[in-house]
């Protein structure tokens, strides 16, 4: 039987004591229609511990649970890995952010990188990273993860580039980037506990200036292989490479 998975905020796990409340109260009771001694699986979004839980009673606008057990998990990538995604058309952006979560990813940034076809204006922007950030705990949750990735505001390329200037390993797939010796290298000596920044540029990819002041700011940029990917394709990619490594 599948084991139904919500986030709560930490100041809600009381001792034994679980209380959800939000949007999933409505969706354990009218959607699952789940009852009373029904087990659940609570996560706090900010450590891999897997709270157990019994449900014990519906309040107004509350469901509270027993703890039951709790369990160290080891769900999460021993490494953060933070995609900086350059806004594509349409909306990708959703499969984008849904399946990286699926893959382990610790952050979403969006990127208006020169050549996005995307221009968000500030309400525009606040609705999209709502979506998303919703997409991304809805995902979190199905795939069991511990905590929910966050979607960051758009950055600029150079905004981008100093957001991750601190990471231990950068990387940038660039179609004119060559050796693929070099890039197998490189994913085979990720290590556990480093911070990874992966960029992916959009469908008309990066420019030249743009690869050349990443460089000049420490990134490596390394091929995908022969063929051209799509911007969706080529992040889902890169992050199973990262993923089958670090596990």
């Amino acid at each position: 039987m599948n084991m139904y998975n919500f986030f709560v905020d930490p100041s809600q796990i009381q001792g034994n004591e679980v209380r959800i409340t939000g949007s999933d109260v409505n969706h354990i009771k009218n959607v699952l229609r789940m009852k009373i001694g029904e087990e659940l699986s609570v996560s706090n979004g900010m450590d891999d511990r897997e709270y157990r839980c019994g449900i014990e009673g519906f309040d107004e606008g509350c469901v509270i649970c027993g703890v039951r057990f709790v369990k160290e998990t080891d769900i999460e990538l021993p490494s953060r890995v933070y995609l900086f995604q350059g806004l594509p058309k349409g909306d990708k952006m959703e499969l984008i952010v849904q399946k990286a979560v699926e893959l382990g990813v610790y952050e979403i940034i969006p990127v208006a990188a020169r050549r996005a076809v995307v221009k968000l204006d500030e309400k525009k922007e606040k609705s999209k990273i709502a979506r998303w950030q919703g997409i991304a705990e809805a995902a979190a949750k199905q795939s069991r993860r511990r905590i929910i990735p966050a979607v960051q505001k758009v950055m600029t390329m150079k905004e981008a580039v100093a957001y991750a200037s601190a990471m231990d390993v950068r990387l940038i797939p660039y179609e004119m980037a060559e050796g693929m010796d070099k890039t197998r290298k490189i994913i085979e000596s990720l290590k556990p506990g480093q911070s990874i920044a992966v960029f992916i540029g959009p469908e008309g990819g990066f420019e030249e200036s743009e690869i050349e002041a990443a460089e000049a700011a420490g990134f490596c940029p390394i091929t995908m292989g022969k063929r051209i990917l799509r911007t969706e394709t080529a992040g889902f990619t890169i992050l199973a490479w990262i993923m089958y490594r670090l596990e």
